[in-house]
């Protein structure tokens, strides 16, 4: 590079909002070498950090984000202490979004396919050819009469570009716009309106309970908000001027929530909703619960007494006395649902289950219990709609040619669905597939055409986030930083489609670009609502605060209407019997029991090398996947630590190194969800193994949900080597006395002593 043109380059300063941004753009031309200043650009002070406000979006939880940028470079991600959902902090999958912006794997500009469909050849292309490619491939569906052959699939989304999509949908003429991820949480949303008319997921104020009973939520690693969740539950051990809280963590496998639990029930896979109305059934007939329609409860419990569920679930008769008389006696109580407990066949019952239980205790609409949560600023897409994006459905429109044309954004399909959808085989007749996604995953190498988006450090935003906590919550995204790679913004991508289309779609998104269609959203929302609108004399003052804070949320908590459950409502709803599960005991002795990794999550997470390094907080593996066994059920079958196995359910196998755990009960085997990538990038891929692939499809007829948990298993070992990478722990002490212990009497009497 020319000494000239870098003076050049180094001398352009901008100032403005977005300054990263901005200083990104002039100070990165091509071939640039790294060294010093010799005029620095106006805003940019070398050594000195500027840090932006924005949103992470490694999950949905919505956590609020402070991004440090130094000359230009992002260079530490830390929570916003304002944001009301994480308070300051954050989880590893939001520092390691990092590493999704400086990936190496990234697709670095639009991409046309050259060879067969997913054999992963392209050539690059430019933005124009592109978007012009794409245009003109609607633009012939519209000529045809055919606008209904477009079919839009992204992740969950709740903001403005959520908004811009339907509005482009609507206007195109096609109603086929549909969002998927593996963990929407269908089912509790669909049991939340059948038990409690609340079409959402409400606020688990865990932070104020004082008796807290999981069926399965790992609020700790994975379930819904984490970090709010994991929150509130130091406040909740804490006690303060309260008592200390207690956790009642009941599922098969120990997980890390049910490792920091006072009391875990290793309940019987799919019995947790026979467990959960036994509890409910004690409520009633102990007398607890003084509705008026207590008679009416009585009969609809009437067979579920703890003797009973005590021989369904393995629980023994007096613990769920004991269990069901502190949750209702201790003022205020919460029975959560979590993915565990949802991914059974019948999970949507289970879940209805855990609502009648916080009825029968008060906890619906009370501090320290179930907290719904105000109506959003914005209108995001419903559980109803939700129930109608079923991933089955599109495979099946795909393979009777329904499908036309297909635009997929931010979500991996092909990795998150089981082989029976056949989803693959859908994708390969469909004529046209576009994908906007940043990294070549199993998807996107299905697609013809590539127009990849930016991340969400480069890229402009907002979230509703649900649940939030008990207030209204909204977050804003700015970009920290230039686009490092030749990306887009998907909301850009869409508004230069609209523009290549004109028409009705090009005069209802008539915009410069997302930034401004944004900016002027929040202008209707300031306009439309005087809580928001209050203390900012103008439209630009709150912006800027906006900008500044990373958003706007409620300060004060709202009333919140009452919410009952009746029997009308859950009659039809309760579980009657344990889940089913796919495959003959004699052949298949075994429950397997799936669940998301605490850093790759869906799989999104496995092609950070951060999130690949970090050590499981339960088995303390690194760089793969492992099935977790009892050791007892393991000497059975000679399997050691270590040892390769195959696990093999009616659908296929799997070959996984054994790692054996005595938090799991002895009929019970578990795969973590979040591995064996075929494609997206050097840090995934053929990395591990995907038990996806070895599951039924089983859906919820009423919410869409996969049945993740449904298949029984048998265990072969193959192997003394099955290459199991773990980081340096052992759980023996080797004589060195590193755990002490105490009998209760010994404490009495030397806490007598010391008060004495």
């Amino acid at each position: 590079m020319k000494r000239r043109d870098f003076l050049k380059y180094l001398g352009s300063g901008i100032v403005g909002t977005g300054v990263g941004l901005a200083f990104g753009k002039v100070t990165k031309p091509p071939g640039a070498k790294l060294i010093p200043y010799l005029i620095p650009p106006e805003d940019v002070i070398p050594g000195v950090a500027t840090w932006y406000a924005s949103l992470c979006t490694q999950c949905s939880a919505g956590c609020g984000i402070l991004v440090k940028v130094m000359e230009g470079r992002a260079k530490k991600i830390e929570g916003n202490p304002l944001h009301p959902v994480n308070k300051g902090r954050l989880c590893a999958r939001g520092n390691a979004a990092l590493q999704a912006l400086y990936n190496p794997d990234r697709i670095k500009g639009p991409m046309k396919r050259t060879g067969e469909r997913g054999s992963g050849k392209y050539k690059e292309i430019s933005w124009n050819e592109a978007v012009s490619i794409l245009g003109r491939n609607l633009s012939e569906l519209d000529k045809n009469g055919a606008t209904e052959g477009l079919y839009v699939l992204t992740s969950t989304l709740r903001g403005h570009l959520n908004t811009l999509i339907r509005e482009f949908m609507s206007s195109y003429g096609s109603p086929n716009y549909m969002q998927y991820e593996l963990f929407q949480h269908r089912n509790l949303i669909y049991a939340n309106r059948v038990s409690m008319g609340l079409d959402a997921i409400p606020h688990y104020d865990i932070a104020n309970t004082r008796y807290l009973l999981s069926f399965g939520a790992d609020f700790s690693s994975t379930w819904l908000s984490p970090v709010n969740l994991s929150h509130g539950y130091g406040e909740m051990r804490q006690g303060g001027a309260r008592r200390r809280g207690v956790l009642v963590q009941v599922e098969p496998r120990l997980s890390l929530t049910g490792a920091n639990a006072d009391e875990w029930v290793p309940v019987r896979p799919g019995t947790e909703g026979v467990l959960a109305l036994s509890i409910a059934h004690e409520i009633v007939a102990g007398g607890y619960y003084k509705g008026a329609d207590a008679s009416s409860w009585k009969e609809l419990l009437s067979g579920f007494s703890p003797e009973h569920a005590a021989r369904v679930t393995e629980v023994d008769a007096g613990r769920i006395h004991h269990i069901a008389k502190e949750f209702v006696k201790t003022r205020p109580s919460l029975a959560i649902g979590g993915d565990n407990l949802s991914a059974y066949r019948d999970g949507l019952s289970c879940l209805v289950a855990v609502n009648i239980l916080n009825h029968l205790a008060g906890n619906i609409g009370r501090k320290g219990g179930v907290v719904p949560n105000p109506a959003g600023l914005l209108k995001g897409r419903t559980g109803t709609e939700l129930r109608k994006d079923r991933i089955t459905a599109l495979a099946k429109s795909a393979l009777e040619g329904d499908v036309k044309t297909l635009i997929v954004y931010n979500t991996n399909p092909v990795f998150t669905t089981p082989a029976g959808v056949k989803l693959e085989r859908a994708l390969r007749n469909v004529p046209f597939i576009a994908s906007l996604s940043s990294f070549m995953d199993e998807t996107t190498a299905m697609a013809d055409l590539i127009l990849p988006s930016h991340t969400s450090l480069e890229d402009w935003g907002d979230d509703f986030a649900e649940p939030s906590t008990g207030v209204r919550v909204a977050t804003l995204m700015q970009p920290a930083v230039s686009p490092v790679f030749d990306t887009r913004g998907a909301g850009d991508i869409f508004i230069s489609l609209a523009k290549a289309l004109g028409g009705k779609v090009g005069e209802r998104l008539n915009y410069k670009g997302f930034p401004e269609y944004l900016k002027e959203s929040w202008r209707k929302i300031y306009a439309n609502n005087k809580e928001v609108a209050a203390g900012a004399l103008t439209f630009d003052g709150f912006w800027n605060r906006l900008l500044e804070h990373g958003g706007w949320w409620q300060t004060e908590e709202p009333r919140h209407k009452p919410r009952s459950v009746s029997v009308r409502r859950v009659k039809a709803h309760i579980p009657t019997s344990p889940s089913e599960f796919e495959g003959d005991e004699g052949r298949y002795p075994l429950y397997l029991v799936t669940y998301p990794h605490a850093g790759y999550l869906d799989g999104r997470g496995a092609n950070l090398p951060w999130l690949q390094e970090m050590p499981d907080p339960m088995t303390a593996v690194v760089w793969g996947s492992w099935v977790e066994i009892n050791p007892k059920t393991a000497r059975k079958l000679g399997i050691k630590q270590g040892d390769l196995v195959t696990v093999e359910s009616p659908y296929g196998g799997i070959d996984l190194p054994a790692f054996l755990y005595e938090g799991i009960r002895p009929d019970t085997v578990a795969v973590p969800i979040g591995q064996g990538h075929r494609l997206y990038g050097r840090y995934a891929e053929k990395r591990g193994v995907n038990p996806i692939e070895i599951l039924p499809v089983a859906e919820d007829k009423r919410s869409g949900e996969l049945a993740l948990n449904s298949t029984r298993v048998r265990l072969e070992r193959k192997g003394a080597d099955g290459k199991l990478v773990k980081m340096g722990v052992r759980t023996e002490e080797l004589g060195r006395g590193i755990v002490q212990t105490i009998t209760p009497e010994e404490f009495e009497r030397i806490a007598g002593k010391e008060e004495a």
